[in-house]
């Protein structure tokens, strides 16, 4: 019997138009532009500025240029999973907001919160409901505004993270394309080292926690780039091998874009040269769930039929994984 594959058949990027410089952040925090680059690779980042502007404006303006690029009509989309860890708000799902912005009115939509391994977790859950002839079409968008978390008092995160996100488009495949198989994880142990302090249930909005500034997203760097470099590098590592693959079969790594320190190791335990790894975080800083697709977008004219893609990932929670797919068309 001819298996089933979820296929990615475009990818379309947003991010907003204001741009951050390290030079700008020096005027904000004690901080330099040498120091930022040689700690992070981190040179510019976007910003969505505005009133009323959510992680929903970033979400549908991608899932907007991806529907026209793949020429498919918005009430054709069954379902949209939207990546994110910063929701328009608690409820309704911002997949929902997504959905409605863009005329999909025969989707069922839902959020999906794993930080930045959320697309990573996304696209494999996607691809299960193609992949069991549930649904045809599938949207998977991985987004964040992470600048309405970000304390830009604080030089140890306002330097590394920005606004933006991307999305792909999956439907079904019999041919030897799509996505071939995932290694995805999760460690409840890590969460006191990534997070953030209030908000939720446990702990809501008081004025004292406002006054404490715990709305802000809080890490504990040097013990998140330890269990990162470890976990993301092996994880990667660990798909390839169980697939039988070697790094001269795989032609690009897609790194979650964190710290260009973090992609180094990963691409070095590999063993997958610098010439073959999506890197953009010069430009756009860690955008959390939506480090991937961007790359994607990004890099989409340079990919072939058949190329070996990994796609890697490391999130606060702890939250980890790979994802092995072979691309399933040329360049436009």
């Amino acid at each position: 019997m001819t298996k089933t594959r979820a296929a990615i058949t475009g990818v379309q990027g947003y991010v907003p138009d204001y741009v951050l410089t390290n030079q700008e952040l020096e005027q904000m925090v004690e901080t330099n532009d040498e120091w930022i680059r040689s700690r992070t690779g981190i040179v510019e980042r976007r910003i969505l500025k505005g009133e009323e502007q959510g992680t929903s404006v970033i979400g549908a303006e991608a899932v907007k240029g991806l529907l026209e690029k793949t020429n498919t009509n918005p009430e054709e989309i069954d379902l949209i999973i939207c990546a994110t860890v910063t929701p328009d708000m608690p409820f309704p799902a911002t997949a929902n907001i997504i959905a409605d912005m863009v005329g999909a009115k025969n989707a069922f939509s839902y959020d999906l919160s794993a930080a930045c391994s959320g697309f990573l977790f996304a696209l494999d859950t996607g691809a299960k409901y193609i992949e069991s002839g549930t649904y045809k079409k599938v949207v998977v968008i991985g987004a964040d505004k992470m600048s309405s978390i970000i304390d830009y008092t604080d030089r140890t995160t306002c330097i590394i993270f920005g606004d933006g996100g991307g999305a792909v488009l999956l439907e079904p495949t019999t041919e030897e394309v799509g996505v071939m198989d995932s290694i995805l994880r999760s460690d409840g142990s890590g969460a006191p080292y990534l997070h953030m302090k209030a908000g939720g249930s446990r702990k809501p909005a008081t004025e004292e926690t406002v006054a404490n500034r715990e709305h802000f997203a809080y890490q504990e760097g040097s013990t998140v780039f330890k269990f990162a470099v470890t976990n993301m590098a092996d994880v990667a590592a660990e798909v390839v091998e169980k697939n039988g693959l070697t790094s001269d079969d795989i032609a690009w790594l897609v790194p979650h874009q964190a710290n260009k320190r973090i992609i180094d190791a990963t691409a070095r335990r590999m063993g997958v040269t610098d010439e073959k790894v999506m890197l953009n975080i010069q430009r756009y800083g860690n955008t959390t769930a939506g480090t991937l697709p961007l790359c994607l977008w990004d890099y989409e004219s340079q990919l072939n039929k058949g190329d070996n893609i990994v796609l890697a990932a490391f999130g606060g929670g702890f939250t980890w994984g790979a994802t092995w797919l072979k691309w399933a068309y040329d360049p436009k």
